[in-house]
């Protein structure tokens, strides 16, 4: 099936669409957020707010996702450093 003008068309509709909704979320981005917030569906991290102005259990989700994250890394930079080691005793 070759690529028509139609095709084209659609594609650049598409982007138009999105592009136009991603600009209207982020202009209304508080009020969509507190909306979906409402209703149980948390869009944005508790790692974005401003720690002043958080209760003490999204401070207490905060300290576990900064916990996850630094975990993470840290298995991360362990198995980077085996992967080495085992690499260099391969060539040697």
């Amino acid at each position: 099936m070759a690529i028509n003008s139609q095709h084209v068309t659609g594609f650049v509709a598409g982007i138009g669409v999105s592009a136009l909704g991603f600009y209207l979320y982020k202009r209304n981005q508080s009020k969509v957020d507190a909306f979906l917030g409402n209703h149980g569906i948390q869009l944005s991290s508790p790692l974005e707010k401003d720690p002043q102005s958080m209760t003490l259990k999204e401070l207490f989700l905060a300290k576990e996702e900064l916990e996850d994250l630094i975990a993470e890394k840290e298995f991360d930079q362990k198995e980077g450093k085996k992967t080495k080691s085992k690499g260099s005793k391969e060539t040697a």
